[in-house]
């Protein structure tokens, strides 16, 4: 397996402290924080490795404090309820004594059902498309610095953007974009760890659709964005070693603060997953803005 892509299944293992407390590490890939789909996939596996014979159906998660990446992150999970058919567990991630994620689980005993679902937007397929790290090596000049180590890295998984992207001067244009992705290696047949990878890489790209009516780019330091929640349902069997088309849209922005909703759907059409974040979006003048918090500390 490549090795970026089987260090990170190892992150979202946990190692077991006690009945319902778990530890895990965190990993720099560039962010001023750890990436917040690394703390909702963790602490999602915090919740699966309480239950049994029973598949995750949905995810909430409130990010409360920035996660520091050099300091292990504890996670303890509340058995909410075991029913007949569905299974509920709540996880507090904490980091220096203070938590710094809230998340509810829903686990469901796999049954048949009635079935309908939206249809897949008719856009160009993954064959063809550059990979964003391809993109970005492009455009390398117009990237600040300290942002193309996040832009350029090698990753777990490949991003292939249909919409053209440009880090130089983004112009103003409806909030959807259609994103192919597709983990870089094969990966083994466990329903589980496919779900985790998913929440991890299902809050890469989101919140930014949020910020293209504004014509705002992140790498210029206009905008600063930081999520602040995460919403996850799990519709169909996950496989993330083939491509996805993750559909994004943003129905609205104000108070500082943007929606964003995303469908994710299998290269045949079938829908996989919905997702939904709200996320803080404060425009600042660059050159005169300062950190208001550091790690560990609220937004």
């Amino acid at each position: 397996m490549h090795p970026i892509l089987e260090d990170l299944i190892g992150l979202l293992r946990l190692e077991r402290i006690e009945e319902n407390i778990f530890r895990g590490d965190s990993r720099d890939i560039g962010s001023p924080q750890v990436f917040g789909g690394q703390v909702v996939g963790q602490a999602l596996s915090a919740a699966q490795n309480t239950v049994e014979g029973r598949i995750a159906h949905s995810l909430h998660g409130y990010f409360l404090r920035r996660g520091d990446v050099n300091s292990p992150i504890i996670y303890e999970v509340d058995r909410s309820r075991d029913g007949g058919s569905f299974s509920s567990r709540r996880v507090v991630a904490i980091q220096h004594g203070r938590p710094i994620l809230n998340l509810a689980a829903s686990f469901q005993v796999p049954e048949e059902g009635l079935s309908h679902q939206a249809e897949m937007p008719d856009v160009l397929g993954p064959d063809g498309l550059k990979d964003l790290t391809e993109v970005a090596k492009d455009m390398l000049e117009f990237i600040p610095s300290k942002m193309r180590r996040f832009l350029t890295d090698k990753r777990p998984f490949e991003f292939r953007h249909v919409e053209p992207v440009d880090f130089e001067v983004p112009k103003k244009s409806p909030p959807r974009k259609h994103v192919w992705i597709r983990a870089v290696d094969a990966l083994p047949d466990n329903p589980v760890l496919h779900q985790n990878l998913l929440t991890y890489v299902s809050d890469y790209e989101l919140l930014g659709v949020a910020t293209l009516p504004h014509g705002l780019s992140f790498t210029r330091g206009s905008v600063i964005m930081a999520s602040l929640d995460h919403a996850l349902w799990f519709h169909s069997e996950v496989k993330m070693d083939e491509w996805l088309l993750y559909a994004m849209d943003s129905p609205v922005s104000s108070g500082a603060r943007g929606l964003a909703r995303g469908q994710i759907f299998s290269q045949d059409g079938r829908l996989i997953a919905s997702t939904a974040q709200e996320g803080l979006m404060r425009v600042v003048d660059p050159d005169q803005w300062k950190p208001r918090s550091k790690p560990g500390s609220q937004n």
